[in-house]
C-alpha cells in the first residue's frame, strides 16, 4: 500500500463520518480529495459514486432504525430522480467543465444552507409544508440528472432546497437525502458502466474506510445532532468542497 492510498483512506473515513452525520454520503468531499491528489474526472466520478452508494446505504438503514425516515417524503423526489440520474451517469463531462460546474453549484448551495443555519429558531414540525407534487418531480429530475453527470449523488443539492422551502425539518431532511443519495448513486453508477475500468484498484480499501466512517457518522446524526448543527456543518462542507473544486 503506497502513502497516497493510505492517506486517501484516512481522508475518506473522516469525510464519510462528517457527511453521514448530516444525511449525506460524502461524494463532493471524495471528489475534492481526489482532485487534490490529481485523479482524472472519470476515476473521480466512478469512485465517488461507489463510495457514495455504500455510505448512503448505511445511512438509510440507521435513519430508518431511528425512526427518522418517512417514505412519503422521499418518493416524489425519487420518482424521476432515479431515471434521470441513470441518464446523467452515462454522460461524461470534460475536465474543463466538470470542476467549475460542480464547484459553483456546491458554493451556491452552501450560501443558502448557511442562511438557514443562522436562523434563531429551528423550523418547528408544525411549520413544515408538503411540497407540491409537480415541483417535487421536477426538482428530483433536474437534480438527478446533474448529480448523475457530476457523480455527486444529489443529496447536497436537494437538502438546501427542502430546507429553504420549509418542506422538512433538518433531521427529516437528512433522512430523506440519505435515501435520495442511495437511489441516485446506484442509478448513476449503472449509467456509467462504460467507464468502470477507470475505478482505482484501491477501491476495496476505501470502501472499508467509508463504511466505518459512515456508520459512526449516521449514528451521531440520527440520534444526537440538533437541527441547527446539522445545517451549519452541511453549509461548511459544501463551501469548502466547492472552493476546492474550483481552485
Amino acid at each position: 500500500m503506497d502513502l497516497e492510498t493510505a492517506a486517501l483512506a484516512v481522508a475518506f473515513l473522516a469525510i464519510a463520518l462528517v457527511y453521514a452525520a448530516v444525511g449525506q454520503a460524502g461524494a463532493s468531499g471524495y471528489i475534492a480529495a481526489m482532485a487534490l491528489a490529481g485523479f482524472s474526472p472519470l476515476a473521480m466520478k466512478t469512485t465517488a459514486l461507489a463510495l457514495n452508494l455504500l455510505v448512503a446505504s448505511i445511512g438509510t438503514i440507521l435513519f430508518l432504525k431511528a425512526g427518522r425516515l418517512s417514505w412519503r417524503n422521499v418518493w416524489p423526489f425519487a420518482l424521476l430522480g432515479f431515471p434521470f440520474s441513470l441518464l446523467g451517469g452515462a454522460i461524461q463531462l470534460p475536465e474543463s467543465i466538470y470542476f467549475p460546474a460542480v464547484g459553483t453549484v456546491l458554493i451556491l448551495s452552501a450560501l443558502q444552507m448557511g442562511r438557514t443555519a443562522l436562523r434563531r429558531r429551528s423550523l418547528a414540525p408544525e411549520m413544515v409544508v408538503t411540497p407540491p407534487f409537480g415541483a417535487a418531480l421536477a426538482i428530483g429530475a433536474i437534480i438527478g440528472f446533474v448529480s448523475g453527470t457530476t457523480g455527486t449523488g444529489g443529496g447536497v443539492f436537494l437538502a438546501p432546497i427542502i430546507l429553504s422551502m420549509n418542506w422538512g425539518t433538518a433531521r427529516k431532511t437528512a433522512a430523506t437525502t440519505a435515501v435520495y443519495n442511495l437511489m441516485n448513486s446506484g442509478a448513476a453508477l449503472i449509467g456509467a458502466y462504460t467507464v468502470w475500468n477507470h475505478v482505482p484498484s484501491a477501491l476495496p480499501l476505501w470502501l472499508l474506510a467509508v463504511a466505518a466512517g459512515g456508520t459512526v457518522g449516521a449514528i451521531i446524526g440520527s440520534r444526537y445532532l440538533s437541527d441547527r448543527w446539522i445545517r451549519g456543518i452541511l453549509a461548511l462542507l459544501l463551501l469548502v468542497s466547492g472552493i476546492k473544486l474550483i481552485l
